[in-house]
């Protein structure tokens, strides 16, 4: 079976992993924004750890509306701009499309499903650093496993062949057994660093370093795991130790939502943080290290708002 892709949000992770599948030559159409004009008339260009490539010729779109109907639907956008979905999907979907929310956060799925309740869903988890810094122009650091997971719908089949085509393409991925398991281990890592890195202003390699924030670091992560058991998710404290070993290990790295308060843009603060918060809470456990955290993002983007 040969699958037709479209990239939705086609930045950091979109022009990343569509980048790896078009020139794996599957068949990919990206959406683009800002850039659509620069990347028609030079490509796109990925400068990568694994290796760097051009795509010459991209099939880029300013509209969903131009665009053919694809089989999967990789969705790259901050959690930001999911009030856009419901706009842009519904050209681009048939009855069997499978919408992949390749965003971080817990609760991403069941919001869009809202919108999408006869649409198969599944979830994407990136463990990837890769920035965008130019127009069609992406820097891929380190990382890049991906792993999905089903959220409605019988698709295990089709996130298999996903799996086998971003293999081919020499993306390391995974189709998890339970998605909610691996978005509660995401939050793990992603909830001190993008964090801590805004509110300090520093990047991960810094936090590590000074034993304050290293040992503030871990204390997070472990409220992150009591938080996952307390809803009957399974989550081993020696997952935090492994995640303090990989960000030993990582390129010194500003965190997405670090460049995204750098650039004055909205935070993604609703799924990282306040989601798993209620959500913790809900279930008898009170996460107060994340919770402080979150006040104190909130009340940073409240002050970028303000500019």
């Amino acid at each position: 079976m040969s699958l037709k892709y479209a990239v939705i949000g086609s930045g950091a992770l979109g022009g990343f992993y569509g980048g790896k599948l078009a020139h794996a030559g599957k068949d990919v159409r990206f959406l683009f924004h800002n850039d659509y004009q620069f990347v028609v008339d030079n490509g796109l260009k990925v400068d990568s750890v694994t290796g760097n490539f051009h795509l010459a010729n991209v099939r880029a779109y300013r509209s969903t509306a131009d665009m053919p109907k694809a089989d999967v639907v990789l969705v790259c956008l901050k959690t930001t701009n999911n009030h856009l979905l419901k706009t842009l999907l519904p050209s681009i979907l048939h009855s069997d499309s499978v919408i992949v929310l390749i965003q971080n956060g817990l609760g991403v799925e069941a919001d869009v499903a809202l919108d999408f309740p006869q649409q198969p869903i599944a979830g994407g988890l990136a463990f990837i650093c890769s920035n965008k810094i130019g127009d069609g122009h992406i820097a891929h650091l380190d990382y890049g496993k991906l792993n999905i997971g089903v959220f409605q719908g019988d698709i295990n089949s089709v996130l298999e062949q996903i799996k086998a085509d971003f293999a081919e393409a020499g993306v390391p991925t995974e189709v998890s057994p339970d998605l909610m398991q691996a978005r509660w281990q995401k939050l793990v890592w992603n909830i001190p660093y993008n964090g801590m890195t805004v509110v300090l202003n520093t990047t991960t390699d810094r936090l590590m370093r000074d034993a304050s924030t290293r040992q503030l670091s871990y204390e997070l992560m472990l409220e992150v795991v009591t938080g996952a058991r307390a809803c009957g998710i399974e989550v081993k404290e020696s997952f935090a130790d492994k995640m303090m070993e990989l960000t030993d290990s990582m390129t010194p790295y500003a965190p997405s939502m670090k460049l995204d308060f750098d650039h004055k843009r909205p935070m993604e603060i609703e799924y990282i943080y306040t989601r798993p918060v209620k959500t913790a809470l809900k279930a008898g456990y009170n996460m107060k290290k994340v919770a402080m955290l979150e006040f104190q993002l909130r009340f940073i983007q409240s002050g970028l708002s303000e500019r």
